[in-house]
């Protein structure tokens, strides 16, 4: 996309609705002559002649004379519009045809088709928000739950931006003492105080760290949080697939290997979205096919933020199971245990897992011989009783889904980064505030400490679009849709 000053000079016009049959459809225009080329067109009104925030009934008619369609045109007068600039709203019918008609009719009269994200960075250079709120404006339109449209909305009205504004305010202060001990180098005095300057640093490093952190958190809740389900063949995955999903969604079969390759499901719990994957049955591979969906169970296994690992407790054994969760355990993935059909054996105690060496254990619970080896021990937290053919329990195990991911670690007014771009800014950041403290403590010179404190504030200032963006406005807006 070319940013030049001629091209964000011009009035441009976009389709602001989805593409496509519809009772209504809105076309966006923004610039200084938006509203006289919208009048040349619109019978009613003129439109420049009308306050700022109003809306306009009439009809837009061709060079001919020929009405294309009644229509309703809001006004908005820069600089109070989104853009920053002067914008119009056409609202008529949604007829793919008079949608085209007007847009070309919007182009002859000396308007350009908008590049995508351009309405948006219109009013990002226009000071109408920062950077890091014009990318939530994508993040927003791109939600599909609650979690991810809260995130977003919190983004968007600047609460991250506040928060980034607020650490770089801090930091400049101190940063422009110590500048100005550089000035008077000769006289070797202090205008900074060692001590404090320390114990700020030292405070924004915990805060960004925090937020970096929380990066893990805010991605899941953007794109959803990859839910693996597996466990041996005919150990009840898909219908437990189907328990969670509340309809027959995967193939349920008495025979081993049903499943062959994997099904994807998207499943909404409190607002924040689970990709469940239903995996093939791990087992020695009766046949290429069945090879070929193990192999990929164990791909989708490394890339789950949560595994749920489900077992039949009549036909697999104690030893079997923690064979199966010490092979499938995951660095990266959370690991809940589900042990399923207990309608067929009502009796079975999970407990027996956590300690698989008592005595009291009948040896028809192991395959082979009792474990010795204690590192295979599984945290009771981890362990979830329910029958997945009777719905039993199942409930309980998607608030153990969302308690896994969530907890108690979003409030209404949590800051949590969600943006890859934000978490490279902050950890750069973090590095310099390292080297800041390392300088501090170890008496090196002012003009080395105010340089790995600019480099700290240059990477903040990245994030709100302060400083040195200009290479990423392409790369950033042209992902946003054309109206917007």
């Amino acid at each position: 996309m070319n940013y030049s000053k001629h091209d964000l000079s011009d009035t441009i016009v976009a389709l602001a609705t989805p593409p496509g049959v519809g009772a209504i459809g809105v076309i966006r225009l923004s610039g200084e002559r938006a509203l006289a080329i919208a009048e040349q067109v619109f019978s009613g009104k003129k439109l420049t002649k009308q306050p700022s925030h109003t809306l306009h009934f009439g009809t837009i008619k061709n060079d001919d004379g020929q009405v294309l369609d009644e229509v309703l045109v809001s006004v908005f007068k820069g600089p109070n519009s989104y853009t920053g600039e002067n914008i119009t709203e056409v609202s008529c019918h949604g007829s793919p045809f008079i949608l085209q008609k007007i847009i070309e009719l919007f182009i002859e009269k000396g308007a350009r088709m908008a590049q995508p994200g351009e309405f948006t960075l219109r009013a990002f250079l226009n000071g109408k928000m920062d950077l890091s709120q014009a990318e939530a404006v994508a993040d927003l339109i791109a939600s599909t739950s609650e979690s991810s449209h809260g995130v977003a909305m919190r983004q968007m009205r600047g609460g991250f931006s506040h928060e980034i504004q607020r650490l770089r305010d801090e930091l400049v202060n101190f940063a422009s003492l110590i500048e100005l001990e550089l000035d008077f180098a000769e006289e070797d005095v202090e205008f900074a105080n060692r001590p404090q300057l320390k114990a700020l640093v030292e405070k924004i490093h915990s805060y960004i760290h925090a937020l970096i952190q929380s990066f893990k958190l805010g991605n899941v809740l953007k794109t959803g949080v990859p839910t693996v389900i597996a466990g041996r063949p005919n150990a009840g995955k898909s219908t437990l697939l189907n328990a969670l999903l509340n309809e027959e969604r995967a193939i349920v079969s008495e025979i081993a290997g049903t499943t062959r390759d994997t099904v994807e499901e998207v499943l909404n719990i409190r607002g924040v979205e689970f990709r469940l994957i239903d995996t093939a049955g791990i087992r020695e591979a009766q046949d290429q096919i069945e090879a070929i969906g193990v192999e990929k169970t164990m791909e989708k296994i490394g890339l789950a933020a949560l595994l749920v690992y489900v077992f039949d407790v009549v036909e697999t054994k104690i030893d079997e199971v923690l064979a199966d969760v010490e092979s499938l355990r995951s660095e990266n993935a959370q690991l809940i245990i589900v042990c399923n059909k207990m309608d067929k054996l009502p009796s079975y105690k999970p407990e027996w897992l956590l300690n698989p060496n008592d005595p009291e254990i009948n040896d028809f619970f192991f395959a082979k011989q009792r474990p010795l080896n204690t590192s295979y021990l599984i945290p009771h937290t981890s362990l979830i009783t329910l029958s997945a053919k009777s719905n039993m329990n199942v409930p309980y195990l998607k608030e153990k889904l969302f308690e896994a991911v969530i907890g108690q670690k979003v409030s209404g007014e949590s800051t949590i980064v969600t943006n890859a771009r934000h978490l490279e800014a902050l950890q750069k950041a973090a590095t310099s505030l390292d080297d800041v403290l390392h300088g501090l403590d170890t008496g090196i010179t002012s003009d080395f400490v105010a340089m790995d404190i600019r480099r700290a504030l240059n990477y903040l200032g990245e994030i709100t679009g302060e400083v040195g963006v200009e290479d990423l406005l392409g790369n950033i807006f042209s992902k946003f849709c054309i109206g917007k």
